[in-house]
């Protein structure tokens, strides 16, 4: 085997010595080559965060400023209180134990446990690990928008835990009578006028909406799945 450079230099010198030589090279290389590429990726990702920032402030400013009537301000103040929504949720106990008989008990401890769930890790796990200022609270959006709604939450922004939660539930019951009726993806749209008031009034950035209703949507899925897998629901054919 031909010398290496070192050892042409200094012939003294065994192959033990020149392995360590050349490793300590190829780790310096690779680690000026890491630093450069995290370097790189770094300012990729501030700048698509500066970017989808500058989106959201834009069409946070559109729905709350300019896409905006009397009246809607007054539905959306409506649709995000609890109280008028308790109508639909009796309507839909009653149409569960038409399907699913004795059974629609636990069907309905499945839609609490999993608004409860999806609840809980929108308000105590995603928004303290983003915390995000709300747009009420963020001293650059709260002077450039209307704020309707009663309060500016406390808590971090993203993601809208109404958002979620509602569209969990939508899926959760659009799934499960889906047989039934296609009239209950309907629910869809009411979850999503929810979602979009969040915004209307002040209090939610879109992508906290989109994120949180996206989220919902699986959540709700997979809610859907484990109780009628583990209650044997069937739905009536139709």
């Amino acid at each position: 085997m031909a010398p290496s450079p070192i050892q042409q230099t200094f012939p003294g010198i065994n192959d033990k010595f020149v392995l360590f030589v050349n490793f300590q090279t190829v780790t310096k290389v690779n680690n000026r080559l890491y630093f450069r590429l995290m370097s790189v990726f770094t300012m990729i990702y501030s700048s698509f965060l500066n970017y989808s920032q500058q989106i959201d402030d834009s069409l946070m400013l559109l729905i709350n400023r300019q896409w905006t009537n009397p009246v809607v301000d007054q539905v959306t103040l409506f649709m995000r209180e609890s109280i008028f929504h308790i109508p639909l949720y009796i309507f839909l106990m009653f149409i569960s134990f038409q399907v699913f008989g004795k059974k629609a008990i636990w069907w309905i401890v499945g839609a609490f446990a999993l608004v409860a769930f999806t609840d809980l890790l929108s308000s105590q796990v995603i928004k303290y690990t983003f915390n995000r200022l709300r747009p009420c609270r963020d001293p650059y959006m709260a002077v450039r928008i209307r704020f309707l709604a009663k309060y500016c939450g406390a808590n971090p922004s993203f993601t809208s835990s109404h958002a979620l939660n509602h569209f969990a539930f939508a899926t959760y019951v659009a799934s499960s009578f889906r047989r039934l009726s296609k009239w209950f993806n309907l629910l869809y749209l009411w979850a999503g006028i929810i979602a979009y008031s969040q915004v209307y009034v002040g209090v939610h950035y879109p992508s906290d909406v989109l994120v949180g209703g996206l989220l919902g949507i699986l959540l709700g899925w997979w809610g859907y799945r484990i109780t009628h897998q583990a209650l044997s629901l069937h739905q009536p054919a139709t």
